[in-house]
């Protein structure tokens, strides 16, 4: 028996990329406006009684306590009530599980989620880089993003054969979805030769293994499963989600192979929904790297541990594959602007489920979809979110 007790009537994003033209609230106010814009029977927004705004690195242009106030003046609901939710890469994806605790508890009836980020317009060194030194100061030592994954690699290697081939096989997979998704920052094809053969960030992992920065912001609209029959026949509802966490920095960890806080929070989301992995029809998944899409296709339980690799090479995860991985190019095509990246990943699988996903639209056939997302120091936090059209 899926949870269902909030659904989506309204979703939408603006085109990814270096967006140097325009401001943090001219994103929300473009992702804001395509989400009302994309209810069937249209919706006033004087109905929005409260407003969750994700957005995890104000200081990237240089205002850390942006959103709570900003953004609903932005776009045209000043005086509602605005929450800014911060917590890491899955920052966007807690703030639409906040708002649909928010829905169902009674608290309100209809909000909306955006989530906002400004990557692009601070130089690397005073951008995530700098970020990255922060915290303990011996531990996190030389630490960026790439140092954290790669030790991952190379342990899947290590341990099950994992090749840089494969590894490729991911990059090339989503950047040609990418190319079918006019929202994504990255619109052209890799081979698996460009792949394995791009200049070095941090072996095994070359450039085009990792994700680029991103400006972009995305938004839904959720309302009570009473509520969205007015706005559309055709809603998506929250079928279940979960949240957990893990040790901050890479010695605390148990293992190398697989990221333990996806683990528990898939296990939560399968549980609340009523399902397992093999229900769902596509999922997208946080690829901030290669390597992190074949953990996280294992983790979710798609494939068994030390096959993810095997299986993206073998075109299990293709949009005509088994289970359909990053549909939209995922974090390596479509791009990462932190706050955002979960909320559009969710605007993808309500595109797949309501089968207007247009050139990249997979087959449903159980009527579910999975978005995820892990983050923070040593990938310590994971939501995963489950969607669903069954009543």
């Amino acid at each position: 028996m899926t949870w269902n007790r909030a659904s989506i009537v309204g979703a939408g994003l603006i085109k990814m990329g270096e967006l140097f033209d325009q401001s943090y609230e001219q994103m929300a106010r473009g992702a804001f406006d395509a989400a009302v814009a994309s209810v069937d029977n249209g919706f006033d927004t004087s109905d929005i009684d409260a407003v969750f705004v994700a957005t995890q690195r104000g200081t990237l242009w240089g205002q850390e306590g942006i959103g709570g106030n900003t953004v609903p003046s932005a776009i045209g609901l000043n005086g509602v009530a605005c929450t800014r939710i911060e917590n890491a890469c899955p920052s966007g994806s807690d703030a639409f599980r906040v708002g649909a605790m928010a829905v169902a508890s009674g608290a309100y009836d209809t909000v909306l989620v955006i989530g906002v980020e400004k990557m692009r317009d601070k130089s690397s060194e005073e951008g995530l880089l700098a970020r990255a030194a922060g915290g303990h100061p011996v531990y996190t030592r030389g630490e960026s993003a790439p140092v954290l994954f790669a030790p991952f690699a190379t342990r899947h290697m290590h341990d099950f054969g994992t090749t840089k081939e494969m590894l490729a096989s991911v990059a090339v997979k989503n950047h040609h979805n990418g190319c079918l998704d006019p929202y994504a920052h990255f619109q052209y094809e890799v081979t698996v030769e460009q792949v394995v053969e791009a200049a070095p960030v941090c072996s095994p992992l070359g450039l085009l293994d990792c994700c680029p920065q991103t400006d972009g912001a995305a938004a839904v609209i959720l309302t009570t499963p009473e509520k969205a029959r007015d706005h559309t026949a055709a809603p998506v509802h929250v079928a279940g989600f979960g949240v957990a966490t893990d040790h901050p920095y890479l010695h605390e960890k148990s293992g190398y192979v697989g990221l333990t806080a996806t683990v528990e929070a898939s296990g939560r989301a399968y549980e609340m929904a009523g399902i397992g992995p093999a229900d769902i029809d596509v999922a997208e998944v946080h690829d901030c790297f290669t390597i992190t899409e074949i953990l996280d296709i294992e983790d979710l339980g798609f494939f068994e541990k030390g096959k993810g690799g095997i299986a993206s090479a073998e075109g299990e995860t293709s949009l005509t594959g088994r289970i359909p991985v990053n549909p939209s190019g995922g974090l390596l095509a479509k791009g990462h602007p932190i706050g955002a990246t979960g909320i559009a990943q969710l605007t993808e699988c309500w595109w797949q489920l309501r089968g207007q996903a247009d050139e990249r639209q997979v087959k449903v056939h159980n009527g579910f979809a999975l978005q995820h997302n892990v983050g923070g120091r040593g990938s310590g936090v994971s939501v995963v979110n489950v969607l669903t059209t069954n009543e």
